[in-house]
């Protein structure tokens, strides 16, 4: 792509491939409620960023190859089919079902491998012929890891993990990769808008079939409104044209290494934030006036520790706005378990009040803003 070739924005296509990609978002939040242990957090996380990498890899795809053919649609969807094996495999990825989520994700690799290197262009093409060596050879060792005993298969997720972790690093033919920023800021930040769906499904789960009394209405109203300071946190004041403008500015042969920081690197913890903040919403609602479990209470306090964090990270990498607050505000957040285990809507309250903090100044500072202009 060069420079003067025209921004597009993302296609209804492209929208409905991220509907089943958060599928896999809403396998995980519920493999996570079932198993609250530090196993079962192991292996979501394992997971989630093994996901997120081939996830990413759609994103940076459609970004140099527009779905505006048939075959290219066609072969979007088949890639949505290995995406919706993965995801009806997370259940029991860790046991029976480790072979049907590696061939899910070999499926996934493969499309992706092969649209990008024969359609990408000169320079995207040739940047990721090498990387899909990589990604080709971690989706085998996913795969194997299906036909190992479960102890060997964190090892295997955590190998192919650490060689996509590596990857961006010893190819120095990524920087060929063109990156059209307005179609990639705006693909990310669907998927965000998306995922905190999910934390809105979490509180009609967790509401469902119980009587509608004053404490459930206030659990709701605070759960609401912690889904809606993360959307403020992320979109707020104008937040997505600011990076799409910084991403512009960065030098067409750095602005891939810029690209994968903050919107493959720094998204990690916002989409695990949001997918534990669900679990700790959906264990929450019922249970306003009682005592949480610590694991409840954790993942309450994790979740929105773990966004804020990514926000640090995301807006460091792009100098899109201050950072300290968000960084006092997790260490805040997570202060406020002990109070969960004594009353679980004192902890959402007290979550809703710190994040509250957190985004006042910003949210006085677009309003100061939009009465000047």
């Amino acid at each position: 792509m060069s420079e003067s070739e025209p921004e597009y924005r993302v296609t209804t296509l492209e929208l409905f491939f991220d509907l089943v990609f958060v599928f896999t978002l809403t396998q995980l939040t519920a493999l996570l409620a079932d198993d609250t242990t530090l196993r079962g957090l192991a292996r979501v996380v394992l997971m989630l960023m093994v996901i997120l990498w081939m996830y990413g890899g759609y994103a940076w795809l459609t970004n140099a190859v527009a779905p505006d053919t048939p075959v290219r649609r066609t072969l979007l969807m088949i890639g949505m089919g290995g995406f919706l094996l993965i995801a009806l495999a997370i259940p029991d990825a860790f046991g029976g079902s480790g072979v049907a989520f590696g061939i899910g994700y070999l499926i996934v690799n493969l499309v992706h491998s092969g649209l990008f290197v024969t359609h990408g262009g000169p320079g995207s093409a040739e940047g990721m012929r090498r990387l899909s060596v990589f990604n080709l050879g971690s989706a085998i060792i996913v795969l194997a890891g299906g036909f190992l005993p479960t102890p060997y298969r964190y090892a295997a997720y955590l190998v192919a993990l650490l060689v996509m972790v590596l990857t961006p690093y010893v190819n120095p033919q990524q920087r060929n990769i063109q990156i059209r920023p307005g179609h990639f800021v705006e693909r990310h930040g669907l998927v965000v808008i998306v995922a905190l769906g999910e934390s809105i499904v979490a509180i009609g789960v967790g509401a469902a079939g119980l009587p509608v009394n004053g404490g459930l209405v206030l659990a709701v109203a605070f759960g609401l409104v912690l889904a809606y300071q993360f959307w403020w946190s992320y979109f707020g004041g104008n937040q997505d044209e600011i990076a799409e403008r910084q991403l512009s500015l960065v030098p067409p042969t750095e602005r891939a290494r810029k690209a994968l920081a903050a919107y493959g690197w720094a998204h990690a913890p916002i989409l695990l934030g949001i997918v534990v903040l669900a679990v700790g919403v959906k264990k929450t609602i019922g249970h306003a006036t009682d005592h949480l479990k610590p694991a409840a209470a954790l993942a309450l306090a994790g979740g929105v520790a773990l966004f804020l964090l990514g926000e640090v990270a995301f807006r460091w990498v792009l100098r899109i706005g201050p950072v300290r607050r968000r960084a006092i505000g997790a260490v805040a957040a997570l202060a406020t378990v002990p109070l969960g285990l004594w009353v679980a809507l004192a902890q959402v309250a007290a979550l809703t009040i710190v994040f509250g903090i957190v985004l006042i100044p910003e949210v006085r500072q677009n309003a100061a803003d939009e009465r000047v202009s």
